[in-house]
């Protein structure tokens, strides 16, 4: 049973979720254990840098300077369209709207691009244990018909279903990391993972580019703000708790894998063993069973991170359709308050997407996930930049009881950061996916993310001149209506 909301009660009705909860939600979207084996290891091998352990606790230190003025804004502001309603109330409506096109490009692409390691793995799981020669796109489709029954669900089972995952794939990584740290191989522990002068080097532009994919998604518990029990304070609780255990716990991981291979090692055993790393050192230490306990722990950590992303795209597009800016039947939800036509054109979407790479024959991981996990990472990132010179503008002419720190100072800083971050994305974009300094693929791919602003900056000017009932309720949310 379902029903479509009306203006005059746009809002999900329940408000189930608490601190955990989201926590949940944003780890499982960074997917602990597809990060350790394939993240982490893959930077390593690409960029040749040591200090990728540390990378990880700047770019943690980074956020958190972000997160002061985006839990300072959420206190204010509850909305499904996260960025897009903080960039619309900060720097305009049509910069909002501009926002809200780059997050469902961004969203969208990093929920399907991990289809294809999803696709990857699942088919080499039941290649390895079961002797079956199934195509990748067999456990996609598998995984689409699941992750779409659970996103028409009540969110906090969600929750649940993401919390079950993810306790276990982060134990795994976690008895990995003690097994690495008490049995190094030859040298002992190394400290040059957490040393500047093996970070900050030609290429640490590369490490950084590859450490942020490993945060996208904490930014995502602004989207969830209609569905908390308290979203004034658990947003802003939920993203420090979550930028804190996943930036130290990376870089232990990080650390402990770099011990595992042995001093001065981790490159060439990286570059030697690439994603299948992690499993390597860990069955040399914890045996067989590590391996294929992990392996199955690896497909599921794919699935969690797919149901968030799902969530993620499917409460934007609530969120626009309610407003207007979007078909306003994009609004619709179930009784539970989950949207349902939001989570039903996410499965669309991403069933045209991997059909179209599954008939053109291109390759699940090389292309489907390195290519649109990459440009979902840029285009999150170019929406914190955003978000943050948004907070500057939101409070300039009231500061709400928020200090120079909260509003100014913080956002500030971590605005041109995220752009110099964003720039530095840009120009090693060929590192990322692969290719080569001349490959049009480099340019094509973020091209997306810009292309996707412009037109919805556009298109909010359009709904300024033609649509000034919408435009004026763009970025308010649950108040649309009112």
């Amino acid at each position: 049973m379902s029903d479509t909301r009306s203006p005059e009660n746009p809002a999900p009705r329940s408000r189930p979720l608490g601190v955990p909860d989201i926590v949940f939600f944003i780890v499982a979207a960074s997917a602990p254990l597809t990060v350790a084996a394939g993240g982490i290891s893959t930077g390593y091998a690409v960029t040749g840098i040591e200090g990728i352990p540390l990378s990880y606790l700047v770019l943690a230190a980074v956020l958190i300077v972000f997160t002061a003025g985006y839990a300072a804004m959420s206190r204010h502001i509850a909305n499904s369209g996260a960025f897009y309603a903080y960039i619309a109330h900060g720097l305009g409506r049509p910069a909002g709207v501009g926002a809200s096109f780059v997050a469902l490009v961004a969203y969208n692409a990093m929920q399907v691009g991990i289809y294809g390691m999803f696709g990857a793995a699942s088919a080499q799981l039941c290649r390895t244990y079961f002797g079956l020669g199934v195509p990748w796109w067999a456990g996609v489709l598998a995984a689409v018909v699941v992750v779409g029954v659970l996103g028409v669900l009540r969110v906090d089972l969600n929750a649940r279903v993401l919390a079950v995952l993810l306790i276990l794939e982060t134990a795994a990584v976690a008895v990995f990391d003690v097994a690495g740290l008490a049995a190094p191989g030859p040298g002992g522990v190394p400290s040059a993972g957490f040393a500047p002068s093996h970070l900050f080097v030609a290429g640490v532009g590369a490490v950084l580019c590859f450490g942020v994919a490993s945060f996208v998604g904490f930014e995502s518990a602004a989207i969830y703000g209609e569905e908390c029990r308290d979203p004034k304070r658990t947003v802003a609780r939920a993203t420090y708790v979550a930028v804190s255990i996943i930036g130290v716990f990376y870089a232990v991981s990080a650390w402990a894998i770099a011990a595992a291979a042995g001093e001065g090692e981790v490159v060439a055993q990286a570059r030697q063993h690439g994603p299948n790393l992690v499993f390597a050192l860990g069955e040399a230490r914890l045996g067989r069973i590590f391996t294929d306990v992990t392996t199955v722990l690896f497909v599921t950590s794919l699935f969690a991170a797919l149901l968030s992303f799902h969530n993620a795209v499917a409460r934007y597009l609530f969120a626009l359709g309610r407003e207007g800016v979007l078909p306003r039947g994009l609004s619709a939800t179930t009784r539970a308050g989950a949207p349902r036509a939001g989570s039903l054109t996410q499965t669309a979407v991403a069933v045209v997407v991997l059909a179209v790479f599954a008939v053109t024959g291109r390759d699940p991981v090389l292309d489907l996930f390195t290519w649109l996990t990459n440009v979902g990472a840029a285009g999150v990132i170019l929406l914190m930049a955003l978000t943050s010179f948004a907070v500057v503008g939101y409070f300039r002419r009231d500061a709400r009881g928020h200090s120079a720190l909260q509003r100014l100072l913080a956002p500030g800083l971590a605005g041109l950061t995220l752009g110099g971050l964003f720039v530095l994305v840009l120009v090693n974009f060929d590192v990322m996916l692969g290719a080569g300094p001349g490959s049009p693929l480099r340019w094509i791919l973020p091209g997306l993310i810009l292309v996707a602003g412009l037109a919805g900056v556009a298109w909010g000017a359009r709904l300024r001149a033609a649509r000034p009932d919408v435009y004026a309720v763009i970025g308010r949310g649950a108040a649309a209506g009112d």
